[in-house]
């Protein structure tokens, strides 16, 4: 794995564990198979949710697709 991968793997891992805990979701470093497919569900969710709204305001003017 490239350092740039293994550098992306931790960022996103952080970004997991922040969504995590502003969800009151306690996640532990490595399994977490003790957590619900619902919180689970949410987290990622909340994610793609995050991202997706962090692209769109970093977009220039008229660069959405219509």
């Amino acid at each position: 794995m490239s350092s740039n991968n293994r550098e992306m793997k931790s960022r996103l891992e952080s970004f997991k564990t922040e969504v995590a805990s502003s969800m009151n979701v306690n996640l532990k470093q490595g399994y977490n198979g003790d957590i619900t497919a619902r919180e689970a569900g949410s987290i990622g969710g909340e994610m793609v949710k995050r991202m997706i709204a962090y692209a769109a305001s970093n977009m220039p003017s008229g660069s959405m697709m219509k």
